[in-house]
């Protein structure tokens, strides 16, 4: 038996993201959603932005995870105000879930909302949650096969992290063709090497978030 679906499928979650994009633009609130396979080093890549953001910006992060408040509580610790989201089981975050989250921020009162979603390179990617921007968090220990594996992920992103790169000279990885990979899959794309265990490359992350907060304040 075939079944015909007329309707979008994802007609609700965008009217949710819609609803959450017009809140962040009367509100001025830089939004990012942060997404990459589990372990890749998202909370602790965004331990150490925070750090770097809260001298001048006012910070708000939503964790999603499947269970636990383990990331919130890791934000908390460092004087940002972090929502969880509990998916149960669910691989990704949706604009319904960000939009319920909302109330528990006044976004007059948030410069910059990091969105951490939920550890998975398919499913976070195809679900607009009313963000500015969208990135990449992609380790060195994962090798190099994860951007052609999954073009869907970096297709849909402006901006790849590649985490771990302290681990270069133990592993097998090259930055070359990673890059390559990813011109050959969104042109459009930048990646850029950090460590949040040894800071390297954080300054590039810092500017080009400080960049993005400045035009979306120009809005």
């Amino acid at each position: 038996m075939k079944v015909t679906l007329n309707t979008n499928v994802l007609t609700n979650n965008n009217v949710a993201a819609q609803y959450n994009r017009d809140l962040f633009t009367n509100s001025k609130t830089l939004v990012i959603n942060m997404m990459s396979s589990p372990g890749a080093g998202k909370t602790t890549l965004l331990e150490e932005t925070v750090k770097a953001l809260s001298k001048k910006y006012r910070i708000g992060v939503i964790e999603g995870d499947l269970s636990t408040e383990i990331d919130a509580d890791r934000i908390r610790a460092l004087g940002a105000q972090a929502v969880q989201i509990n998916t149960h089981g669910g691989c990704h975050l949706d604009a319904r879930m960000v939009a319920a989250t909302l109330q528990e921020f006044n976004l007059d009162e948030i410069d910059i909302l990091f969105i951490e979603n939920v550890g998975n390179l398919v499913c976070p990617s195809g679900y607009d949650l009313g963000q500015q921007h969208k990135i990449a968090v992609l380790s060195v220990p994962e090798g190099n096969d994860k951007i052609p594996k999954y073009p869907q992920m970096f297709m849909r992103t402006e901006l790849v992290l590649l985490n771990k790169v302290d681990l270069l000279p133990y592993l097998d990885f090259d930055v070359p063709t990673a890059i390559e990979d990813l011109t050959a899959i969104n042109p459009e794309s930048k990646l850029i090497p950090v460590s949040a265990r040894t800071k390297e490359g954080l300054d590039n992350w810092i500017t080009w978030v400080e960049e993005a907060y400045a035009s979306c304040a120009k809005q």
